[in-house]
């Protein structure tokens, strides 16, 4: 059982309160957008041992494959999506041949490892998820009256599903909308946002993202997207090609040891507006879909996704429970306290203490490990096997 050191990224969308008030730390002004927990090349963890001595927790694991995120959003973050394995391998190979460095600032793919992914809200939660319907689309676009969104819903028209509203995203990316037309957009949207419409909080949200991103066609693509609320101890699923934007909030995102990500906008980073497109277009009406926990015990919901690396254990525990709450016995686990104060204890009977937003990993010998305390505490963990696990239940 190691303690485990977390490294962070300071991206300018991050809070900069929420992270370091969940480390019990005091916030400086600085921007704090995710603690990184795992071995991932590009911020791995250090292992601490019972007598302060430390190494990389690569050097017990491996490559782990998976990883666990602190996210706290307090602007949109990009436009973006993540390829499937095969896309990753073929980008990733491509880029070392033409010997682009890791970090240059055009790079793509960082590694050659999908990167599906959940998230687990610690407060509401707000993201866009995957696009609407075409019927949806043509709704919100109707009331607008704007050059750009009549073209739009007229192309629509007569070239719906999905491939359409992907021919409609490259479009926009590929074509010099100018900032005028964007902003003729975004004013309809005021003036919309304004009266009972039930379909307002599309106009809403893209007022709010054209507050950081005023020139940005990210606003317009916005209209065509899900609107996501999780609320607290809620979680989503999103695999390859899943086009998405989180918004605000903080949570847990759980997720295969990657860091590819391909952007079209909302960002000041690097855009690939085709490699994008690409993605999308391999996907088809992909499902987007919050994931109901099985209850593996009356005190911990386990929410799995079907077929991928990773699961979430979240588990509670009071002192109603003086023998503690075992934890999922699995061969690696990253563990987080979330909220109050635990002991992590494993069958050996060594212990280790826990306070909001500290961490810990348990290895193949921490068997029978059991929480004792007063708190929540998330275990990211590879599943014994992939299957489905939870309830995969549709958004739209």
């Amino acid at each position: 059982m190691y303690r485990l050191r977390n490294g962070v990224q300071n991206y300018s969308w991050g809070s900069p309160e929420a992270i370091p008030r969940f480390l019990g730390e005091r916030p400086d002004g600085t921007p704090v957008a995710e603690v990184w927990i795992g071995t991932h090349a590009l911020q791995p963890s250090t292992a601490v041992d019972a007598t302060g001595n430390a190494k990389p927790l690569s050097d017990l694991t491996g490559d782990l494959p998976f990883m666990l995120k602190v996210l706290a959003a307090d602007q949109p973050l990009s436009l973006q999506v993540h390829p499937s394995k095969s896309q990753a391998e073929d980008g990733y190979a491509e880029e070392e041949r033409a010997g682009i460095p890791l970090d240059a600032p055009n790079r793509v793919y960082k590694d050659d490892n999908h990167k599906p992914e959940m998230v687990y809200a610690l407060t509401t939660f707000d993201s866009l998820i995957g696009f609407r319907p075409t019927v949806e689309i043509l709704r919100v676009l109707a009331p607008l009256e704007t050059p750009l969104t009549q073209k739009l819903a007229e192309d629509l028209r007569a070239d719906p599903g999905f491939a359409g509203i992907v021919r409609r995203v490259e479009w926009l990316l590929s074509s010099e909308v100018s900032p005028a037309q964007i902003g003729e957009v975004v004013g309809a949207c005021r003036a919309l946002g304004k009266m009972g419409l039930d379909i307002k909080r599309a106009y809403s949200t893209a007022v709010e993202i054209a507050e950081y991103y005023p020139d940005d066609v990210g606003v317009v693509i916005s209209l065509m997207l899900n609107r996501m609320t999780l609320q607290p101890g809620e979680a989503a699923y999103l695999g390859a090609g899943i086009i998405h934007a989180h918004l605000k909030g903080l949570c847990l995102e759980v997720m295969a040891s990657s860091d590819n990500v391909l952007r079209a906008g909302l960002t000041r980073k690097h855009v690939d507006p085709t490699g994008l497109v690409t993605c999308l277009g391999t996907t088809g009406m992909a499902r987007i879909a919050r994931v109901n926990p099985e209850f593996a015990l009356a005190e911990t919901e386990v929410f799995s996704p079907a077929d991928v690396e990773f699961a979430l254990a979240v588990t509670q525990v009071s002192h109603a429970d003086p023998e503690g709450v075992a934890v999922v016995n699995a061969r690696q686990s990253l563990l987080i306290c979330t909220g109050g104060e635990v002991d992590v204890r494993n069958g050996a009977g060594e212990q280790v203490r826990l306070g909001r937003g500290e961490s810990v990993f348990l290895g193949p010998e921490d068997r029978d490990c059991v929480i004792i305390g007063l708190g929540e505490v998330a275990q990211a963990f590879e599943p014994a096997r992939r299957a489905v696990h939870s309830r995969l239940v549709d958004v739209v």
